[in-house]
């Protein structure tokens, strides 16, 4: 990093997202930026910057994660802070980004909150948004600025090819119709076979399976999915393909939300292993599953995008070999 970047790039973390921050500034030689959160005790959030950002180039890196609102809150807070101090361009960095799956109206008389919170966003002064694995790609165009829409699928893919002389025979199988294309993708880029899972969603909640489509007989089963809520679905879905005969189960994932009954349905015996980045906090929360967890950082891949942003490269340019987001 030269010293004109180190100058005019900086780089501020929520208390989401400082831990990924802090690998993100390793990566590209960069302090991480000087800033606290204070919250009072009645719940309101204060942003202070301790050094000078007039005219430069700053990202605040915040996962709208658990707990959303006030994760949410702290990102408007921190992008309001930086424009009245003068920075010259503001661009969140939002690994994982909250209320995502709420981008549609499915039934009648409900928001699309998606939609508000890019208008919060834009609204508090933010310049441009970069972003990984969004639920449904199309949240993009509900912003009116710029939109980098990343992939954790390079980090993913690294990972289970440096293990492909241990897995022996794989297929790569999609938990449900709407996952296909990402699953068509990881089973081209890792060489295996691809069957689907006929998914019948009951509620949030319950989830019933239906049909297998492909053979996964002797075969280890790999389940690749932007995220993972409550389980249910992969839960079932491993119930299904060790039914149908495969040696054993494994899912990955970009954003491990893990919620409800996540936890015990990822427990259970038939899921050998789950492998997530590092989009959300983990700490405690995840200790349960620590003797079958995998984590993997994507901190090398926001850093490269901060480091392009910043130097007016191209982004799009970091995704060969046919790697793309869920579209």
């Amino acid at each position: 990093m030269s010293t004109t970047d180190r100058d005019n790039l900086k780089i501020f973390a929520s208390r989401s997202g400082r831990e990924l921050a802090q690998k993100m500034c390793e990566h590209i030689e960069l302090p991480l930026g000087q800033a606290e959160t204070v919250q009072f005790p009645d719940g309101e959030l204060l942003v202070k910057l301790a050094e000078d950002v007039r005219g430069r180039d700053c990202y605040v890196v915040a996962s709208t994660s658990a707990p959303v609102n006030d994760s949410l809150m702290e990102l408007l807070v921190y992008i309001d802070c930086l424009r009245r101090a003068s920075a010259r361009r503001i661009t969140a960095v939002i690994p994982y980004f909250g209320y995502a799956r709420q981008d549609r109206k499915d039934e009648g008389r409900v928001p699309i909150t998606a939609k508000l919170v890019a208008n919060l966003i834009t609204g508090a002064g933010c310049d441009r948004v970069l972003c990984v694995d969004l639920h449904a790609a199309q949240i993009q165009g509900f912003f009116d600025i710029p939109v980098d829409h990343l992939t954790a699928a390079p980090v993913l893919a690294e990972h289970y090819l440096a293990l492909r002389d241990q897995l022996g025979e794989c297929v790569v199988v999609s938990p449900d119709v709407g996952n296909v294309k990402v699953a068509n993708m990881f089973a081209n880029l890792l060489g295996y076979d691809m069957a689907i899972i006929d998914k019948r969603r009951q509620s949030g909640s319950k989830v019933s399976v239906k049909n297998l489509i492909g053979e996964v007989k002797g075969r280890r089963v790999l389940m690749f999915d932007d995220m993972i809520s409550t389980a249910g679905t992969v839960a079932e879905a491993a119930r299904v393909v060790m039914d149908e005969g495969a040696t054993a189960c494994e899912c990955a994932c970009t954003h491990a939300v893990l919620v409800g009954q996540a936890f015990t349905r990822l427990n259970t015996p038939v899921i050998e292993r789950i492998t997530i980045t590092d989009t959300i906090p983990g700490g405690e929360r995840l200790n349960s599953l620590e003797h079958k967890l995998v984590v993997r950082s994507v901190a090398r891949l926001l850093g490269e995008a901060v480091h392009r942003i910043h130097h007016d490269q191209s982004v799009s340019a970091m995704f060969r070999d046919g790697i793309g987001v869920k579209r």
